[in-house]
């Protein structure tokens, strides 16, 4: 059987089994917890899960996959794949183990014709109720069947998740293909007994802690190697055997001249070109695009790998495009997707393959510079870490590290670059988050195959000659826009900056010499190296091929690049002031603004702010010059230019040095002087986070409207309050002292006349002829004692009140006397309460015989004067 002819095999037998036929999905999966599409069930964890209902409970797919624990394990095997097709069928809730077994068997037997006598099972060493299933229902020999542990036989698709024990499948390939022990069986770490097929009985779900919760429901997950049957059922020992495999390798052997199956390094490298040929096609077919991390990463190491594997073959001319040419041709029927994309990913490889030449030509820059280092340090070996740079960043060959090395008289210690390479491949099998990526840009994408990466010349010019090589409009690549028309233009060469690093983009014109105007309103990176011109056509008509003059907002861009390098400027001094624990977590640098997120405990004091701002005040006065500069990474890193933190670089950076205290990384654009930024001014400071604040800030004229109109606020102030500007503070401070004191007393005086306070003052009341109440109450101001007063009186029915209190604003005394019509006319006078109560705090004062008050300066007589009441209204004692 051909694989095409298994793939529909399988698929076909299980839609008998009532399942629904599913498509593959992509290889960028929905999971952020997954670099890649590493599984069949990948697709359905939601489900697994219990978040989400398919409207069916059995499904099959045939799955394309791709894993990168062990890429340079690839090749020096048979049976290694970084992309590779898994066939499973799956239950969400419905059938479990018993049917599980049942029909794995059945394929196994009754479809592909395996002989029964050659089929071992293994099962998870707890689960007596599988090995009870395949040994009493299936009808398995039970001497057939072998306990493993978890390492073995228990299952998850990564670190969290759904998992479960699992039963997998085990093909003998006879005596001739093992190790020759007598021992050998079932778990011997040789070929012989080959696990073609894994059923996974999915009942958990696995916590970051480690934890199993039982899922809603018991699924059934497993996966078929479809490269490993192949191998089983074409009678072959290598699935570089099978006939799709085989197809690519022997297309590899006519371009290099090199012959498969002797064995040795031309094997490995036939299989890598076979291997990597497919994962590159499929990947890019996906939407992954080279670059220097996440999952571009992976597609641009696997093509590096296979090219130098090409050259160790004797191929110096490119060849990776008629690779894809048969991969596609031979996997195209099952995967539309491939030949939809096939012009892309053959432009995109052949690209990528030609400018490898340009990464050796850097790598021999960087171990020159590096030899050169040793010759003057004295050494003669050249360490690990460093020869795993020039194989990581730059696609080195560690080989032709060694051979350069060894020209100069010196060595390569190896036993650190292997450990180095071990925890390269522990880092890939954790299957880290990438964060990097976004979704796939298509037109873009199309664009940059065709016409290449966008030239930026805005580091020098602000307008530049250049020519349109695409034009997106709704997502669509177009040939030509009409005025009025809103779209994304891009040109071979631009001095337009794109938004990246917390720089906004440019704004400007893209015009013609016929008068076509199009407007551009941002400037974006839709994908790696190509620059987006987003806007409108204001006049005209604009086309692909068109040649134009594209030129920037100069006055704007001078705003943007003022900010900017304040924003370095900023990063320096926080760094002296508050620590060298200060690192930048974030900017926005705008033409009116900017705003800078840094690393810090605590709130900075407003000394420490304004230490800050004095500082690079100074800076901006001595008119430092300001210089930016291209070198590889690792030099710029010996030579102590800070990297900012949680920034991702290429190989090589742009450096910004002002003056001689502030070296950088940053692409954006500068100043050239720090004059021309004039004056930095704060306008706040507050937390965004924990331990991460922010500061916003303006500069230049923006900064000296901020000060003009923080000037204008505090000329009016002072005009209000009609005292001098440097008096402001004082008398300000007093007006505020006196509204705390005013709002104390307020809520004293609320505190005396509450319900509580009244009740207790009238309890003391006494009989003069009537009720008559004559207390001391909490200190209040006149109008508090008068509310007070009217509600005691009130409250007395026909009675009076004396009451005393002191004034919260100064301590004087105050005395207040007031009666009913019924108090009065039974002989209540509150004026001659007042005359002879007063003089005992120094005071005086009168009114009415229904309301008399008194100010004094002694409140020490406060009680002698209510004394001096009660023995007048016959209350005394």
């Amino acid at each position: 059987m051909k694989a095409a002819d298994i793939r529909e095999s399988y698929l076909a037998f299980f839609e008998r089994k009532g399942a629904r036929r599913v498509p593959s999905s992509s290889l960028i999966p929905d999971d952020p917890s997954l670099l890649f599409t590493s599984a069949g069930m990948v697709q359905f964890k939601p489900v697994f899960l219990g978040l989400k209902d398919l409207g069916f409970t059995r499904a099959t797919t045939c799955q394309k996959c791709l894993r990168t624990t062990d890429i340079d394990i690839i090749g020096t095997t048979g049976r290694h794949h970084s992309f590779f097709e898994m066939l499973g069928n799956f239950s969400f809730g419905d059938y479990f183990k018993s049917e599980a077994c049942a029909w794995a068997y059945e394929y196994s037997t009754e479809v592909l014709g395996l002989d029964p006598d050659r089929l071992w099972y293994s099962i998870y060493e707890d689960d007596d109720e599988a090995e009870a299933i395949w040994r009493d229902e299936v009808g398995v020999p039970a001497d057939r069947i072998v306990r493993m542990g978890a390492k073995d036989n228990f299952w998850s698709a990564g670190p969290t998740g759904p998992c479960g024990p699992c039963s997998e499948l085990y093909y003998d390939q006879g005596p001739e293909v093992g190790c020759g022990s007598d021992e050998c069986r079932l778990g011997c770490d040789c070929d012989r007994f080959l696990e073609y097929w894994n059923l996974v009985f999915m009942q958990f779900d696995r916590a970051e802690d480690g934890t199993l919760t039982p899922l809603p429901k018991q699924n059934i997950d497993t996966g078929m190697g479809l490269e490993r049957v192949a191998a089983i059922m074409q009678g072959v020992h290598s699935n570089f055997e099978t006939d799709d495999l085989r197809a690519i390798v022997a297309v590899a052997e006519e371009l290099t001249g090199a012959s498969f199956g002797g064995g040795g390094r031309t094997d490995t490298s036939l299989r890598i070109l076979a291997d990597h040929a497919r994962a590159v096609t499929f990947m890019i077919a996906d939407g992954v695009l080279p670059s220097n991390e996440g999952r571009g990463y992976v597609l641009r190491r696997l093509l590096r790998r296979a090219v130098r594997h090409g050259r160790l073959l004797g191929r110096t001319e490119p060849f990776m495009t008629a690779l894809i040419d048969v991969v596609v041709e031979r996997m195209g029927p099952a995967y539309p997707g491939i030949v939809e994309h096939h012009d892309l990913v053959s432009r995109i490889v052949d690209a990528e393959e030609q400018r490898f030449g340009t990464t050796l030509r850097q790598g021999l820059a960087f171990l020159g510079e590096e030899i050169e280092g040793l010759r003057e340090r004295g050494e003669s070996r050249l360490d690990g870490t460093t020869a795993f740079t020039l194989h990581d960043t730059y696609g080195f060959p560690v080989e032709l590290t060694a051979e350069i090395v060894a020209e100069a008289g010196m060595e390569v210690d190896m036993e650190t670059f292997e450990v180095e390479m071990a925890a390269q491949r522990e880092r890939a099998r954790a299957a880290v988050k990438d964060e990097s990526w976004t979704s796939f840009a298509s037109a873009f994408t199309e664009v940059a195959a065709l016409a290449g990466e966008t030239e930026f010349v805005g580091y020098e010019r602000d307008e530049e000659p250049a020519t349109v090589v695409g034009i997106v409009v709704d997502g669509e690549r177009v040939e030509d826009i009409a005025e009025g028309t809103t779209a994304e233009v891009v040109l071979d060469r631009t001095p337009f900056y794109a938004e990246q690093g917390g720089q906004v983009g440019d704004r400007g014109t893209i015009s013609t010499a016929d008068g076509a105007v199009f407007e551009v309103e941002d400037t974006t990176l839709p994908v790696s190296g190509v620059i987006s011109h987003r806007g409108t056509l204001t006049a005209g008509a604009l086309a692909v091929g068109q040649p134009v003059s594209a030129a920037i907002d100069a006055a704007r861009r001078e705003r943007i690049r003022r900010n900017h390098t304040a924003t370095h400027l900023l990063h320096w001094a926080l760094r002296l002031v508050l620590g060298e624990h200060v690192k930048q977590s974030g900017s926005y640098v705008a033409p009116d603004r900017l705003r800078f997120d840094f690393t810090h405990f605590e709130a900075p004091g407003a000394d420490e702010l304004a230490k800050v701002e004095r500082m690079v005040n100074v800076k901006l006065m001595e008119n430092h010059p300001v210089r930016s500069y291209e070198t590889s990474l690792s030099s710029a890193r010996e030579a102590g230019v800070t990297a900012l933190f949680g920034e991702k670089y290429g190989d090589f950076v742009r450096v910004l040095e002002v003056g001689n205290f502030s070296k950088e990384l940053c692409g954006g654009t500068h100043v050239a002087r720090t004059t021309e930024i004039g004056l930095i001014k704060i306008v706040s400071e507050g937390s965004v986070g924990a331990n991460l604040r922010r500061i916003e800030a303006v500069t230049s004229f923006d900064a000296l409207d901020y000060l003009e109109k923080e000037e204008a606020e505090l000329a009016e102030a002072a005009a209000v309050l009609k005292v001098g500007r440097f008096d402001l503070s004082e008398r300000v401070g007093t007006l505020v002292k006196k509204m705390k004191d005013l709002e104390s007393a307020a809520r004293r005086t609320k505190d005396v006349l509450s319900e509580s306070s009244v009740d207790a003052l009238l309890a003391g009341a006494v009989d003069a002829g009537y009720p008559l109440v004559v207390a001391r109450v909490a200190d209040m101001d006149a109008k508090g004692l008068r509310s007070l007063a009217d509600i005691v009186r009130a409250r007395l029915a026909g009675g009076a009140v004396v009451l005393a209190t002191v004034a919260p604003d100064g301590g004087a005394p105050l005395l207040l006397a007031a009666g009913s019509d019924a108090a009065v006319a039974a002989g209540f006078d509150a004026g001659s309460v007042i005359r002879t109560s007063a003089p005992h705090i120094a005071g005086g004062g009168g009114g009415k015989p229904a309301m008399a008050q008194a100010g004094g300066k002694d409140a020490s007589g406060i009680d002698a004067a209510l004394a001096a009441a009660r023995e007048m209204l016959g209350a005394a004692g």
